[in-house]
């Protein structure tokens, strides 16, 4: 059975794990990021913000609750079915689920909100094309941040014991963050074995450039941003 990485915190690295088995793989759970809230203060939420858009269910998780019930009674733009389903359980009154990425969200909030201001729920660290969009497009977005993604480090010891001494086959890769971490795991003299023939998927060319080239003729990024091509990808290259 083929080993396969995954590097995504929880909650979503448990259900990562689960389709993997499905699909007859056998997960080895690695968390290289961690997702922490940040303080919001109420004066975050813009007073002229006709709508929310959401592009990440950590977003929605990590923000207080004084901050959900100032916003609820708006119309919130998911960017996907998982996070609108988030918003709906948090609160959220009205949830239109968006096309499964930020740059199709971006474009179809567009036309309608030129000129208005949407508060853009979010991480600190994240792509800027979703607000670059808007912008271009009139529409004044308010970023308000309510979590931070932070890299998490491991001893040679533990990862070697975390994935029982035994090489994996695959590392699946969702984030920037994630990437550089494996790049520098996969570098070190002690753990090299682990990684010299295993493959990297990962979810967009902007993540496979931060694997900085240790595996490029063994790195595949997804057709979509999204958890279904890139499990498509491995199945099918693997």
């Amino acid at each position: 059975m083929l080993r396969v990485l995954v590097t995504r915190p929880e909650p979503a690295a448990s259900r990562t794990a689960r389709q993997l088995r499905a699909a007859g793989f056998q997960p080895v759970l690695l968390p290289l990021t961690d997702t922490v809230a940040l303080p919001v203060e109420g004066r975050a939420v813009p007073d002229d913000a006709v709508a929310v858009a959401i592009t990440s269910a950590n977003a929605v998780r990590h923000a207080p609750k004084e901050l959900i019930a100032a916003l609820a009674a708006l119309p919130c733009h998911a960017v996907g079915e998982r996070t609108a389903k988030a918003a709906r359980e948090a609160g959220f009154l009205s949830v239109s689920e968006g096309p499964g990425n930020a740059e199709g969200l971006a474009d179809r909030l567009a036309g309608d909100h030129s000129g208005k201001t949407i508060a853009y729920l979010c991480g600190r660290v994240r792509f800027p094309a979703f607000e670059q969009r808007l912008q271009t497009a009139g529409v004044r977005v308010r970023a308000v941040e309510t979590y931070d993604t932070l890299q998490l480090g491991y001893s040679d010891e533990a990862i070697v014991a975390m994935l029982a001494g035994q090489p994996v086959d695959a590392v699946l890769l969702y984030s920037t963050k994630a990437a550089a971490a494996i790049q520098v795991l996969a570098s070190r003299l002690a753990l090299q074995g682990l990684f010299e023939k295993t493959w990297f998927f990962a979810l967009s060319a902007r993540i496979a450039a931060a694997l900085d080239d240790i595996a490029s003729e063994r790195t595949r990024i997804a057709a979509q941003p999204d958890e279904e091509a890139l499990l498509a990808l491995l199945q099918e290259r693997l």
